[in-house]
This record gives structure tokens, sequence and C-alpha cells, in this order.
């Protein structure tokens, strides 16, 4: 009886739809941000704030392994169809699996668990930015034929190398900020759901 209540169900598997949805709708409106070329670096400061109610609200109906594994891999192929490239969904991939992971390790009930796992997950970002630092000669070249010499001159200032690691320190404490978003804003679901 335990094996098959830990198998995602059909109800799992509606609101990893439903969430993933929401989650993409309100990232990709932050993406929207980049068209200002200062911006960039700060997407993954942004859009795990702005994805945090949301997101904290999915944690709260997540009590089996998968599901937020799925939606870093919905999340990176949808990625890929707008054409991020193939990064965002091997990114998509191992922090979904890693923040899962953590998740996990908690129970799905903990509430330090859950403030970390929405930082891990939240680094499946990384995968859209690192185009800029992995691929940059093919990024750079891409990014002026469409949008002019100036804004990408503008934007390789603002990425010199050091400072991939440094959006990876970013990204995760938006995730973590997201989260203590997520949580204060809705303080009964977590309550309800058990999460301390």
């Amino acid at each position: 009886m335990e094996v098959k209540n830990n198998k995602l169900q059909a109800k799992d598997l509606i609101n990893v739809g439903i969430f993933t949805a929401i989650y993409f709708v309100i990232f990709f409106a932050g993406m929207m941000l980049g068209y200002i070329p200062i911006f960039i670096p700060l997407l993954g400061l942004v859009c795990p704030i702005l994805c945090g109610i949301p997101f904290m609200l999915y944690l709260t109906k997540v009590k089996k392994f998968g599901m937020v594994s799925l939606t870093g891999i919905i999340l990176g192929l949808l990625n890929v169809l707008i054409g991020a490239g193939v990064l965002v969904l091997i990114f998509g991939v191992v922090f979904g699996i890693l923040g899962d992971l953590v998740l996990k390790a908690g129970k799905y009930q903990s509430w330090k668990c859950t403030l970390l796992g929405n930082g891990v997950f939240s680094l499946w970002i990384m995968g859209y930015v690192s185009r800029m630092f992995l691929t940059r000669t093919e990024f750079f070249t891409f990014l002026e034929s469409n949008y002019g010499a100036e804004y990408t001159a503008t934007l390789a200032s603002y990425t010199p190398n050091w400072m991939f690691p440094v959006l990876f320190v970013v990204t995760f404490i938006g995730g973590i900020l997201g989260a203590l978003l997520g949580k204060a804003v809705l303080k009964k679901h977590f309550e309800k759901a058990g999460i301390a």
C-alpha cells in the first residue's frame, strides 16, 4: 500500500501541469526585463522572487518525489522550444531532481528543506544565463545579429567571466527570498499543509 501511495497519481500530475504553467508564465514575464541589458544578470534574482508565491503554493501540494523533478524538466523543455538552447534543459533536469531530493530529505514537511529546496530548484534558471559564459562567442554573435552591437556590447560589459559563479549565488538567494515571500503570503496554506 505504501509503495502505491508513493507513486505519482493523476491529481499529482494535474498539479504539476497547472503550477508549472503558472510558473512559466510568470517567469516569462520576468524575462521581459532582459530587453534592458542591465537586468539580464539580475534575472536569477528577480525571477525566483516573482515565481516565489505560486511555487510555494505548489510545494504545499508536493508530497511525493518526482513532482518538482517533472517541473524542472518541463520548464527546460518549454525554454528549449522558445529558443533558449539545450543548456536550460540540462539545468532544469539537474536542479529539478536536486530540489526534489532536498524536499524529500525533509519528508515534504520541513520548512528548512522547503526553503533550501526552492533555492536549489531556482538554479535551473542558470541554464538560461549560462549561455553567456559557456558558449560566449556564439551567444554574443547571435545576440548582435538580433539586437544590435550596442545592446550586445553593453550586456558583455555587465557580464565578465568572473560573474558566472556570482550569479549562481545570486540566483540561490533569489530562490530563498522567493520562498520567504511565498510563505509570508501563503501562511495559512503552509499551516494547513503541516509545513513548519
